[in-house]
């Protein structure tokens, strides 16, 4: 006997008849007493837990996919820090979400990238603008723009056009999906009315399942309404399916099976260490569970959706616990930044009031301004006021310190003066001839020079360069005429040059020491082969890189090789007839060791501002690496210092023996006249 012969007849049996009748009238009577307390998804026992806020959650994630499945692509986008990014870095990760994502996945990324786009220039142009009044510009005059705000305003132009151009296609056919999935509704409320065998409804019952699951997105505020209602009729029409128990069973079965699949892979989930992940998991069985399922046994919907329902709240556990870390987080970021603000206050106050004193406090204000920005979010609700008490500190700090220089500018302009007084006087004297007496005007000039002081920033680089170059076309002059080349220095340059070529094709061996006799042998000979004419000096730099070559070679310690290029250098630089040449290397090294001591001194006072950060800290570990590395260089320019002294101690001690001789010549002369 078939399935179909077991189902009741429409006609011809009255029993069944009013079976099926009264099974309809005990289904309206059960619609009647709980659509009122119809919630969330009526397949779904109905209890106090039933609203619970996680369900909630996930079920409006799922309307907003449902009405367009592209936005479900917004969980596979990667969340990134926007606050560490600068405004260049912010446009282009904002022209790479409008070109390369779907349109309607991108909206909570690219509101984040706006507003944090916005606080940093909006902070920008109110350190210009205070700047500019400061100068004593009229608020009214002032205007602001760069060219990566115009970018910025383009591409999020583009977005909100591709955005509205989106929606409005999807407009119409969200409307004409919804008037199809309630007129389906409608057609399984009639099933149960239509006097037909119970096998007919229940293949057209199918078959609306079928149009159902085929019948496109709706919007999202109607989403859960009309599955909600689609489920309550689904599961009334089942009801009626008790009539013939074995096809409604078989159904029942089927969904169990999916379902009770469901629940294990939310309970797998839950041991999912990346939370995120395992929730947006969660939230597809939801929808599966919702959309793709029908009803199972009225004994088993309570335990396996109280099942389902424990697995959801285990991973909501773990994901809230997630957050209360994150919460952790910010407030440790909160406290960074307060201590960051703190510190710019203190620069504000600081009662340091030189050029030198302001200039190192703009740039550790800027480096705090960078770590703050840097620092990653604080909790949202104090995010606001934290945002505006670092601006108020960074105005005040910028409004003293344009005070201070508003302050120079007279002297500056005065020093101005002063010094255009003396590139007159350099340029009159640069062609003189007289070389003694304009050597001396020159050098005294050139001091005073030094003594004059500031000059406003944008005349300073232009009269330095007016002023050295008048001084420096009077010192070649004479250096010119010193360095007229003699026959001995013809040869010298002769032999250096035949010398050169033999260093230059050298193969070393690859034993270290015999390959550094070598080396030392080709300085010992350089040096015997005498000084050449000042105008084809380069052959010396063409040595040292020769050696620098060679040296290369070798695996030496860096120090060492150092120092044996220098005393090369030394020993060019001592024969060399401008007797300038010693003293401004002897000159040149002690500003360099100045200028390393003030970077480690710079670099240990940065490590104040951090000094409970951990030493594996990035930023603490990259200022502890300078500092290592200036004070590695600071061991070499002192061994050179020192190499240089001996030398010029040398040369002194060799100058006045040498005098003393001469003197002791005169008086024996000078005894011999008298006794003649």
């Amino acid at each position: 006997m078939s399935e179909q012969d077991n189902l009741p007849k429409a006609d011809g049996n009255e029993e069944n008849k009013a079976l099926e009748n009264t099974a309809i009238e005990n289904v309206e009577e059960t619609v009647k007493e709980t659509v009122n307390e119809h919630t969330t998804d009526s397949q779904e026992p109905q209890n106090e837990n039933t609203n619970d806020a996680v369900i909630n959650e996930i079920d409006d994630s799922n309307a907003e996919d449902a009405e367009d499945e592209g936005t479900s692509d917004r969980h596979n986008i990667e969340d990134k820090d926007y606050s560490e990014m600068s405004l260049d870095a912010l446009v282009i990760e904002l022209e790479k979400l409008v070109e390369s994502q779907k349109i309607q996945a991108i909206k909570q990324h690219v509101e984040a990238i706006k507003n944090e786009f916005n606080e940093k220039f909006n902070a920008l142009v109110e350190e210009k603008k205070q700047e500019f009044l400061d100068g004593g510009g009229n608020e009214i005059d002032f205007h602001y723009s760069i060219p990566v705000k115009r970018s910025f305003n383009d591409i999020y132009k583009e977005y909100r056009n591709k955005i509205s151009s989106h929606y409005k296609g999807l407009e119409k056919g969200l409307k004409d999906n919804l008037s199809t999935r309630l007129q389906i509704i409608e057609d399984i409320k009639q099933l149960t009315e239509l006097d037909e065998t119970m096998n007919t409804k229940y293949k057209q019952f199918k078959d609306l399942q079928d149009q159902w699951k085929a019948a496109g997105s709706i919007p999202r505020d109607k989403y859960n309404n009309a599955w909600n209602s689609y489920h309550f009729n689904v599961e009334r029409f089942y009801d009626l399916l008790h009539l013939d128990r074995d096809l409604r069973d078989k159904d029942f079965e089927h969904n169990l099976e999916k379902k009770t699949k469901i629940i294990e892979r939310a309970e797998e989930l839950a041991k999912d260490e990346n939370n995120n992940r395992a929730f947006r998991e969660l939230q597809a069985l939801h929808k599966m569970w919702k959309e793709e399922l029908g009803p199972v046994a009225r004994e088993h919907r309570e335990p396996i959706w109280d099942r389902f329902k424990e697995a959801t709240k285990v991973i909501n556990d773990r994901r809230q616990e997630y957050y209360e870390h994150l919460d952790a987080v910010y407030e440790k970021n909160l406290a960074f930044k307060i201590g960051v603000i703190g510190i710019i206050e203190e620069k504000t106050n600081d009662p340091g009031n030189s050029h030198k004193d302001w200039q190192t406090k703009i740039k550790e204000v800027e480096m705090l301004r960078e770590e703050f920005f840097k620092a990653g979010k604080v909790p949202i609700k104090v995010n606001e006021a934290t945002w505006t008490k670092f601006k108020v500190a960074v105005r005040e700090f910028n409004h003293k310190k344009n005070s201070y220089y508003k302050s120079l500018k007279k002297d500056q302009y005065d020093n101005l003066d002063k010094k255009l007084e003396l590139i007159k006087i350099a340029e009159a004297n640069k062609d003189s001839e007289d070389f003694t007496a304009t050597t001396q005007l020159m050098k005294k000039i050139q001091g005073d020079w030094k003594h004059i002081g500031h000059v406003p920033r944008k005349d300073s680089d232009k009269i330095w360069k007016q002023f050295r170059g008048a001084c420096n076309h009077f010192f070649d002059r004479i250096n010119a005429k010193r360095n007229e080349a003699s026959a001995e220095e013809e040869k010298a340059f002769t032999e250096k040059e035949a010398f050169l070529q033999t260093v230059t094709e050298t193969k070393l061996s690859g034993e270290q020491k015999a390959d550094l006799e070598t080396i030392k042998g080709y300085i010992a000979k350089w040096k015997t082969l005498g000084r050449v004419p000042g105008n084809k000096r380069k052959i010396e730099s063409d040595f040292n890189k020769a050696l620098d070559t060679l040296f290369g070679a070798l695996d030496m310690n860096k120090n060492e090789v150092e120092m044996m290029k220098f005393e090369n250098k030394l020993q060019d630089l001592s024969s060399a007839k401008d007797q300038r040449a010693l003293e401004n290397e002897y000159t040149f090294i002690r500003q360099k060791i100045s200028e390393i001591n003030g970077e480690i001194n710079q670099l240990e006072n940065n490590l104040l501002f951090f000094k409970h950060a951990d030493e594996k800290n990035p930023l603490v570990k990259s200022v502890l690496d300078n500092i290592k590395k200036h004070k590695e260089s600071l061991v070499i320019w002192k061994a050179k210092l020192k190499k240089i002294k001996v030398m010029e101690n040398a040369k002194a001690k060799a100058e006045a023996e040498a005098k003393a001789a001469a003197e002791a010549e005169k008086d024996k002369a000078a005894d011999t006249d008298t006794d003649e």
